[in-house]
């Protein structure tokens, strides 16, 4: 390389230098005219996307943004973290700036319908802690719903343990709905204070709002008609989303004895059920039946006496 391309390539290196400066110039000249004419930035949340009405909020629906001072609304969201996990009272457009009086607590207020999926239902159930896992069941938990049922009438009265649910899905424990962040807010005793409550920790609540489909619903509630305290949740592993077939549970199971069931009839024979163990059937001998003699031909000349 000669001497004057070099010159050359150390002129435009200068030249692109001084070119960045001064625009940086021009940038902090015109960050102050703008601070002395609407006020300094502070740091404001703003939607970075679209928000559904009584749409959860997430970090992904956040934007932390700095604006003059003079453009921010009243009661702006400043802390993004605290916006997480309540739910918008209005729809919240693209770049609008995330107000307390748009944005409500998950609650009673809120309601359920949105945590519900399409073509399911939601139905409450009554816990204690022998029932309800000791209440450490939490919302978005997965469980099996398990009911001991009689039937029968009189010496006929049976009682089995039936799973008559599987993968269940916990919308809500108490009045605390089901969303990604397990806390919830709510205002001190002044009505002042917003004070964080962890979810993971409370064990106040003594029912539990499942979503399950049309006909499943009308089962629950048969039980719950029946036999409230007969029903009974078992929890699941997260990734555990195996639906089996569980063999019904009766006492003969539980003393390891052949099943039996009676039949309406006159000499009242008990017979096996299907699937069952069954006992060791008696083999009698054969009974031998007396062996007859021929009858003897006539003979000619005689007649019978």
């Amino acid at each position: 390389m000669g001497g004057n391309e070099t010159r050359t390539l150390w002129i435009s290196i200068g030249v692109a230098m001084f070119a960045i400066f001064m625009l940086y110039s021009w940038s902090e000249t015109q960050k102050t005219e703008l601070a002395k004419k609407y006020g300094t930035t502070k740091r404001v949340v703003v939607a970075a996307a679209d928000i559904a009405e009584m749409e959860t909020i997430d970090e992904s629906k956040l934007e932390v943004i700095d604006q003059p001072q003079d453009f921010i609304q009243p009661e702006a969201v400043t802390d993004a973290e605290g916006a997480v996990g309540q739910v918008a009272a209005v729809p919240i457009k693209k770049g609008e700036q995330l107000l307390q009086t748009k944005l409500l607590l998950p609650g009673p207020d809120t309601g359920l319908s949105m945590e519900v999926s399409p073509g399911k239902r939601a139905i409450t159930l009554p816990i204690d802690d022998m029932r309800g896992v000791s209440k450490l069941l939490r919302p978005g938990d997965r469980i099996d719903i398990v009911a001991a049922l009689d039937y029968g009438k009189g010496g006929d009265q049976r009682r089995e343990v039936r799973t008559v649910l599987q993968d269940v899905v916990i919308l809500a424990t108490g009045l605390n709905v089901m969303n990604k962040i397990p806390r919830r807010f709510e205002l001190d005793a002044n009505g002042k204070t917003i004070n964080r409550i962890n979810l993971s920790a409370t064990t106040t609540f003594t029912t539990i709002t499942i979503e399950a489909k049309p006909e499943e619903v009308q089962q629950v509630v048969y039980m719950l008609a029946t036999a409230p305290g007969s029903i009974f949740t078992t929890l699941r592993h997260p990734n555990d989303r195996l639906q089996a077939p569980v063999r019904t549970t009766v006492v003969e199971d539980i003393l390891q004895k052949p099943v039996l069931t009676r039949l309406p009839s006159a000499d009242n024979t008990a017979q096996p059920i299907q699937g069952m163990a069954q006992p060791a059937q008696q083999i009698r001998p054969p009974t031998q039946v007396p062996a007859t003699r021929p009858a003897a031909a006539p003979r000619a000349g005689f007649r019978d006496l």
